[in-house]
């Protein structure tokens, strides 16, 4: 029988659907179909795609108690903020207890690098670890294959549902430790300048930033930024990382990339990505990190210890 209510699969109160469209009508059909789903069944929607998409959804259905349309601009192209924009999106919007749906999309033709897509897919699947443990939501993901027919496979591995025909059906190459997908970082681009640091180091590492800025245009407020989030990632190379890490900077695709490398092992891939608590203990460095830089890459393994690339675009 094939799935058609917002009860959750077997072992989770989260479901992840991909929704493979070719061109507009595809688009709004298929969303149409979702939310007139939700709205038979008195559950909530948020809406959080491009501009253009919602425009299409509201000549259709317009915003009300029940179905909401939220700004996505601040946060669509950056992957390490949209895990707790979402949280924040279901907590405004919907009041306690209500079933509630999601429809999120990214505009992949804004993306502005091959790192910034291939964060934008691992968050897909950092998704389904987020939520496993939370209350019952249902989240759809439009997802243009005429855009990049290639890339869809790996979009596929991250979903347990997925839509066809209008109708929802349990999705058989969904993979749930698919993180091995996204597990490498690719190799850095030549020429790039290496610095190994310490204690008593930091001011040191600044200046090597504020050198390769330089020659790159970035300077004012962005160069701060850039070197407050440098030095939380370099503080914690020096005091849970073995002692010392290792700096790397290069420019790629009009950013400037900072990548710390340390022996330490950061076993949550989540660290950065939710909002600190008023009561937590530690944590607020990392999502401070995500809300400086346009990008933030983190990879971490007990037997490669842990990399951090950190994004920022440069003038030009």
């Amino acid at each position: 029988m094939t799935p058609s209510s917002s009860a959750p699969l077997e072992g989770t109160g989260y479901r992840h659907e991909l929704y493979p469209y070719s061109g507009s009508d595809e688009f709004v059909a298929g969303a149409l179909g979702f939310i007139q789903e939700a709205l038979d069944g008195d559950e909530a929607v948020v809406v959080a795609v491009p501009q253009e998409k919602a425009s299409l959804l509201r000549a259709e259905i317009r915003e009300n108690d029940t179905v909401r349309y939220v700004d996505t601009s601040r946060v669509a192209r950056h992957p390490g903020r949209l895990i707790a924009a979402w949280q924040a999106w279901i907590k405004e919007h919907v009041s306690e207890g209500r079933p509630v749906r999601g429809i999120g999309e990214t505009p992949w033709d804004q993306v502005r690098s091959t790192a910034e897509a291939e964060e934008l897919r691992y968050h897909e699947w950092l998704l389904n670890r987020a939520f496993a443990q939370g209350p019952a939501w249902w989240l759809l993901c439009p997802y243009d294959v005429t855009r990049d027919q290639a890339a869809l496979p790996q979009m596929t591995l991250c979903h347990s549902e997925i839509r066809r025909n209008g109708r929802t059906v349990p999705n058989e190459d969904y993979d749930a430790r698919a993180a091995y997908a996204f597990s490498a970082l690719p190799d850095p681009c030549n020429p790039y300048d290496e610095f190994v640091y310490t204690s008593g180091d930091l001011s040191a590492l600044r200046e090597k930033i504020a050198a390769c800025a330089e020659q790159h245009g970035l300077s004012g407020r962005r160069l701060r930024e850039l070197h407050l989030a440098a030095t939380e990632v370099a503080t914690n190379s020096i005091r849970h990382g073995g002692g010392q890490g290792v700096l790397r900077t290069w420019n790629e695709e009009q950013r400037l990339v900072c990548e710390f490398r340390d022996t330490g092992y950061l076993d949550d891939p989540l660290a950065g990505r939710t909002m600190p608590t008023a009561r937590q203990v530690g944590g607020r460095g990392l999502w401070l990190v995500h809300q400086l830089c346009d990008l933030v890459e983190i990879r971490s393994t007990p037997d490669e210890g842990t990399t951090i690339r950190l994004h920022t675009e440069v003038p030009g």
